[in-house]
């Protein structure tokens, strides 16, 4: 699970290559395919929208968010 800093947004990694997003108090608000290469991460969602981050220093830096293992 990652998290950002006031909880708003958390990232499930599902190990079966799926992720579940949830915003506030709004579960499973984005959901979709994950994969990994390196420290990098890439994600489409099951509307077909794409996103990517990268992981650094124990850190996933999001389309501008930062997330924190939780």
């Amino acid at each position: 699970m990652w998290v950002t800093q006031d909880g708003y947004i958390r990232h499930e990694l599902l190990p079966n290559g799926r992720y579940d997003e949830a915003r506030g108090s709004r579960k499973s608000a984005y959901q979709g395919n994950y994969t990994v290469e390196g420290d990098h991460i890439e994600y489409v969602d099951d509307t077909g929208f794409t996103a990517d981050g990268d992981f650094r220093d124990g850190v996933l830096y999001h389309a501008g968010m930062i997330l924190f293992r939780e």
